[in-house]
């Protein structure tokens, strides 16, 4: 028998960053990274302990008796690939997944209605050679439990709790005898609460996860990658996409990377560089945004750097007291958070915070986790200052991870008070009382080049 770490020691490998198998082109300054062997085990446990932990206190805050999650091959559930073990790829054929709530002391009962197990977790409960017909089994499977809320993933507010399809759906309501079809309801908060909710070992790896964002940023934002004059935005770009590569990561978006600059400095008149791209020059704001995916968990961040011009040792002080002020719209903002408040409460209090303190700001935070663009409530849209419909009037719940994402329009007094946006963006964990933000966040400008 092949030998096994106990769970313990794996997770303090993963936390002590101390597991010996660097990726090629890995720097001493960056966290090590799993191979991808240990992150399925990592994955795998995190499955086992959240269907054993977080899925049954769900159900019963939702009321929910039976739930059927059923996706296709290439038209995917989003929720089917936070369910399947780390070496299940993609559903196969039709994967059907049923779970079944037998109460505080039995525990949620885990079924596939397939041919196969789907890992340990779900025990396949089909046999074609008995029922050929898999949606007629999947009928035989409720009416033994005989459920009173049968809940699917259907939901006209949030993408990522609306993955069963309409042929699904029809299928599934033609097989079923009365009076199960009158008993189907959405499965919205219960598919989102499974999404949006964390673990505390989850949060632990959570932090290192946004410490390797965090370094690869930073060494992007250094003369190591831009050389003033030469380098462009599209440069930086590129090589964030090639470092994430080289690291045995992915990124869930392309990065961005622009600049702002005094309009003194502007040179309508340079076209060395290629269409849709700048040049990077000596007294620019560069500003950059990234996100990479790591053990099923996702990043979002943005980071400001001034590139220093001849005799200079610091940034402007308009600039530095801009991203103080987008700090302070941060704080605002984090202030309001509150269980059981929407998305849209927190927005309009802390869009009228930063109002009485004189601070023009644009919020636009969302949730994080899975997905980049999370399960949970917005908190505005750049374009949605006065609440978003739907997504943002979903509760604030504990346990839960944030992009603190938002904007402070500034004026640089050293740019003869031409206005700027001071962007950021900041990841965090709401525990239920306080915001806590996984790896920091950035309180003062890179500079580039880097001074003693």
């Amino acid at each position: 028998m092949p030998f096994r770490l106990p769970a313990c020691c794996v997770l303090l490998l993963i936390v002590g960053l101390l597991l010996p198998h660097p990726v090629p082109g890995q720097t001493a300054a960056t966290p090590t990274i799993l191979p991808m062997r240990e992150r399925a085990e990592v994955i795998d446990r995190w499955l086992t302990h959240r269907l054993d932990a977080v899925l049954p206190d769900l159900m019963r805050r939702e009321a929910i008796d039976l739930w059927v999650v059923s996706a296709r091959e290439y038209n995917e559930d989003p929720i089917i690939e936070t369910l399947l073990p780390a070496t299940w790829m993609a559903a196969r054929r039709r994967t059907m997944l049923v779970f079944y709530d037998q109460g505080p002391e039995e525990g949620v009962e885990r079924l596939a209605i397939s041919r196969y197990a789907v890992g340990e977790a779900f025990p396949a409960a089909w046999d074609p050679d008995t029922q050929p017909d898999q949606w007629a089994r999947l009928a035989e499977i409720i009416a033994e439990r005989d459920p009173d809320r049968i809940a699917l993933n259907t939901s006209r507010t949030f993408a990522l709790a609306d993955g069963m399809t309409a042929s699904e759906l029809e299928q599934l309501k033609e097989a079923l005898p009365a009076p199960y079809p009158e008993r189907i309801v959405s499965g919205e908060r219960l598919a989102i609460g499974w999404l949006e909710t964390r673990t505390e070992e989850e949060m632990t790896v959570y932090r290192q996860i946004n410490r390797l964002a965090h370094t690869i940023i930073a060494e992007g934002l250094s003369e190591a990658v831009i050389q003033p004059g030469i380098t462009t935005t599209a440069d930086v770009q590129w090589w964030y996409r090639e470092r994430i590569r080289d690291l045995n990561l992915t990124a869930w978006f392309h990065p961005s990377v622009s600049v702002q600059r005094a309009a003194a400095l502007s040179d309508d008149g340079d076209y060395s560089a290629p269409s849709g791209e700048t040049v990077i020059q000596p007294g620019d704001l560069v500003h950059m945004d990234l996100g990479i995916t790591y053990l099923r968990l996702n990043t979002d961040t943005q980071r400001n750097a001034y590139v220093l011009r001849r005799g200079e040792t610091e940034a402007p002080q308009g600039l530095r007291d801009g991203l103080h002020t987008a700090n302070r719209v941060q704080d605002l903002l984090t202030n309001e958070f509150e269980t059981g408040r929407t998305g849209n409460d927190i927005l309009q209090a802390a869009l009228d915070a930063a109002a009485a303190e004189g601070i023009d700001a644009t919020i636009y935070t969302h949730p994080i986790g899975y997905h980049g663009h999370g399960a949970g409530p917005a908190i505005g849209l750049w374009d949605q200052q006065d609440g978003v419909p739907g997504w943002g009037d979903y509760p604030l719940y504990p346990n839960t991870a944030y992009a603190i994402e938002l904007n402070a329009a500034v004026t640089i007094p050293e740019w003869d008070d031409q206005q700027i946006l001071m962007r950021t963006e900041e990841q965090a964990f709401f525990d239920g009382t306080d915001v806590t933000y996984h790896d920091g966040r950035q309180t003062e400008l890179y500079l580039i080049p880097r001074q003693p």
